[in-house]
């Protein structure tokens, strides 16, 4: 008969914690998997390393019951105070860089004034299927499951949605078929109304991203994010300042048409991380316009935008006061 201190030494020297109930008779074993947070891939793997473990240690039966809570994910919201800054670039490339760094996450393009997703993540025109109630995600660049307001109307038809009824789209698609993912990064409405209001009290964002060019116009409605934010008692994450220097592909002369600098002042008077500067490249117009988005290939200004996803991801992950 097997020795049930081995087989369980075995077995949880392989997954830890998310082995539970083991029961082991006449060299039969059984025990319950917790998958929560795996994809399929991942839960077939790890369901056959407790297979390979119990029956190494003498098991000559496993029958293990795989089981999961239900993963409510976690918001980060992109905004801006005004339109025109490039929040929605930021919003893709940002997930994007996320997910090249091993983390599991979605993108939600919740601009319903300019959804562009599906275009910056190369499906445009691809409608998302359901599940009973719940929209399914779909896969765009980079391996990213998105949702749009851009796939809920037809392709260049105006959104012109009251308050409600916009809500509750933005409600299909944050409480979505999201499966295994565990971050969201969500592209706000431009603007401080009562849809973005509605939308934060309803979902929560854990944190927000506020992104600015550097002039002193763009920051004036920066700061305005900035509060609304601190009102709805979100935390901000921190500054991204965009366009931020032209680099001449004729010349090689840098130029600064919207200023230098001014959202990294920014950040330190407001005491807030400043994140990083991406600059007004034509290879971002360019790669986004044909949904392949910068931050999927190699070279400054992809590494621009996995350097602010390190400090998003970085922030996620740092214990935060909930005393607050």
């Amino acid at each position: 008969m097997s020795d049930f201190s081995i087989i369980s030494d075995a077995i949880f020297a392989v997954v830890g914690i998310r082995a539970s109930g083991l029961k082991v008779a006449d060299d039969n074993v059984s025990l319950m998997l917790d998958v929560s947070g795996l994809n399929a891939e991942q839960r077939a793997e790890i369901e056959a390393d407790v297979r390979t473990a119990a029956t190494k240690a003498g098991a000559q039966s496993v029958r293990v019951m795989l089981t999961a809570e239900r993963i409510t994910p976690r918001l980060i919201a992109v905004a801006s105070g005004k339109g025109g800054v490039g929040k929605s670039t930021l919003s893709t490339n940002l997930a994007i860089a996320m997910a090249r760094a091993g983390r599991s996450v979605g993108l939600v393009d919740a601009d319903i004034y300019g959804p562009s997703q599906p275009r910056l993540m190369g499906v445009e025109g691809v409608k998302p299927e359901a599940e009973g109630k719940m929209i399914i995600p779909v896969m765009g660049a980079g391996g990213v499951p998105f949702l749009s307001m851009g796939q809920l109307v037809n392709p260049g038809q105006a959104i012109a949605w009251r308050g409600p009824m916009a809500g509750n789209a933005l409600s299909q698609l944050v409480d979505a078929k999201w499966g295994h993912i565990r971050d969201i990064v969500v592209d706000m409405p431009p603007g401080t109304g009562d849809i973005q209001l509605s939308m934060i009290q309803k979902h929560k964002p854990i944190g927000a991203v506020i992104i600015s060019t550097p002039q002193d116009l763009a920051l004036i409605d920066a700061m305005r994010a900035i509060s609304f934010f601190d009102t709805a008692k979100v935390p901000i994450i921190g500054l991204v300042e965009n366009m931020a220097g032209y680099l001449c592909p004729h010349c090689g002369e840098m130029s600064d048409p919207f200023g230098s600098g001014g959202a990294e002042a920014a950040a330190k008077e407001l005491g807030i991380p400043f994140l990083g500067r991406i600059p007004l490249d034509i290879k971002i117009r360019v790669e986004s316009d044909a949904g392949t988005p910068p931050a999927l290939g190699e070279g400054p200004i992809s590494d621009a935008y996995a350097a602010i996803a390190r400090q998003v991801a970085s922030w996620i992950d740092s214990p935060k006061d909930t005393a607050a």
